[in-house]
């Protein structure tokens, strides 16, 4: 069973910085592409935002974070963060961490397929 759990979310003025961490076994560490999804209230359908391959050789980000968000892995902790920067109020979100067994060919496949296993959440509130 795959668990991913969230933290690292909480409430910022435009502008200003927040790091998501993502924590899972060694076992979904080391054998799924992971990522980050978000989701706005009243949207039936989560956002891609990033995703990186086992290695953390390869990463894909959304355009509307792209340059502004970072996605990394921790192996020894069996992590995937995400450093965002010059956060915009229109980032103002539920964010999930996310696990799939396959590496995509490019962003557009998650945004289209979305990923196998989800965590809990954490909300990231950005105002203005």
């Amino acid at each position: 069973q795959v668990q991913l759990a969230e933290s690292g979310g909480g409430e910022v003025q435009a502008g200003g910085s927040l790091n998501l961490s993502c924590t899972t076994s060694e076992h979904t560490f080391s054998r799924h592409a992971l990522g980050w999804f978000r989701q706005v209230p009243g949207k039936e359908r989560r956002e891609f935002v990033s995703a990186i391959n086992w290695t953390g050789g390869q990463t894909y980000y959304a355009n509307s974070v792209k340059g502004r968000f970072t996605i990394s892995r921790d192996n020894t902790k069996n992590t995937v963060n995400l450093q965002m920067n010059n956060l915009r109020p229109e980032d103002t979100a539920v964010y999930y961490c996310a696990a799939d067994p396959i590496f995509g060919s490019g962003p557009f496949y998650y945004t289209a397929k979305g990923m196998s296993y989800y965590g809990k959440g954490t909300q990231v509130t950005v105002s203005s």
